[in-house]
């Protein structure tokens, strides 16, 4: 690990202050599940002179719901969300993606910002600096994404074009399911991001002079249900291999409205539109429900290895929608 000046930040306005006046040479430290990791291994190519530890700043670790919704301070931790009853009742499906994350000890201090900024968990990217130098790569500015003809079994089946890393946020799956929004903070003003557009193939939305300060949620309609789904090789660690969100509202016994929100499949929380227009207006019968496993997966481009996701990701939406 190389050196780096610590610094605790004791306010929004002192951590953009701090992000602006090192011009990307800075990174956010709220648990440190992930940074710290990076850090040790140098697979990143600029190495931050500066860590803001955000721990420090009030008032962003609060739980608050009202009639309109649910809102998360940025420093959340991931414990409080799977321990907290007005989520566990109102909002179960954050309840379990959180639940779903690593283990206890890692949800202890992980937060929702942090699980929502995370880097890729893509192998040529996280390649150590120390086992024979870093790898570049697209996402790293330079070469083509390695994973088209490398090792791509954990790689993107939708939308990869300069980079076919995954989103490993399993947060991002449920906040997307439930139509949340991003709350950021930076030298401009504040802005609000929806879940679905805050990632991109390289990437998220945040500029180097921003920080996720809070999520928005909207309260779900009446007669909701609620399930998130996440397939791995390891249960008591792993990263999903596919994860499904689903939020789907009932007027009776037929279809009123649903998003279906497919995880580690796209460079983001993927929105399965063609899933959701195969759902809406019927009745949740066998037949329906296969149609709409079948739509989930519409316009997947697997690459070599990873074609197996196709047929996990339909299993899962199909298991979603019969709970």
């Amino acid at each position: 690990m190389q050196p780096f000046q610590h610094q605790a930040a004791t306010s929004v306005a002192d951590t953009i202050a701090i992000l602006s006046t090192h011009k990307g040479r800075a990174k956010l430290m709220a648990g440190g599940t992930d940074l710290l990791g990076i850090l040790k291994t140098r697979a990143t190519v600029a190495y931050p002179k500066v860590v803001v530890n955000i721990k420090s700043i009030a008032g962003l670790d609060k739980i608050q719901s009202d009639g309109q919704g649910l809102s998360l301070g940025a420093l959340t931790r991931l414990a409080d969300i799977v321990d907290s009853e007005v989520i566990r009742d109102a909002y179960p499906i954050l309840a379990e993606a959180a639940a779903s994350v690593a283990m206890p000890q890692i949800r202890n201090v992980g937060t929702i910002g942090g699980n929502l900024a995370q880097e890729t968990r893509c192998w040529y990217f996280r390649y150590p600096h120390s086992i024979g130098g870093r790898i570049m790569c697209k996402r790293k500015g330079e070469a083509a994404c390695l994973a088209v003809k490398g090792d791509n079994r954990y790689h993107a089946i939708f939308g990869g074009k300069k980079c076919f890393a995954v989103c490993p946020s399993d947060m991002a799956v449920a906040l997307a399911a439930l139509d949340a929004e991003i709350q950021i903070s930076g030298a401009k003003g504040q802005r609000s991001v929806a879940v679905t557009g805050f990632y991109h193939p390289l990437g998220n939305v945040l500029e180097t002079d921003e920080m996720i300060t809070g999520i928005k949620v909207p309260r779900p309609a009446p007669n909701n249900r609620q399930v998130f789904i996440k397939h791995r090789v390891r249960d008591a660690i792993d990263f999903a291999t596919v994860s499904v969100g689903l939020v789907v509202s009932m007027d009776a016994k037929t279809v009123a409205d649903v998003r279906v929100v497919l995880g580690a499949v796209a460079s983001g929380p993927y929105r399965a539109t063609d899933a959701e227009a195969a759902l809406v207006g019927r009745k949740l019968d066998p037949a329906v429900i296969e149609k709409a496993a079948e739509a989930s997966v519409a316009g997947a481009v697997p690459l070599s290895g990873n074609a197996y996701k196709v047929d996990i990701t339909k299993t899962l939406v199909r298991q979603a929608l019969q709970i």
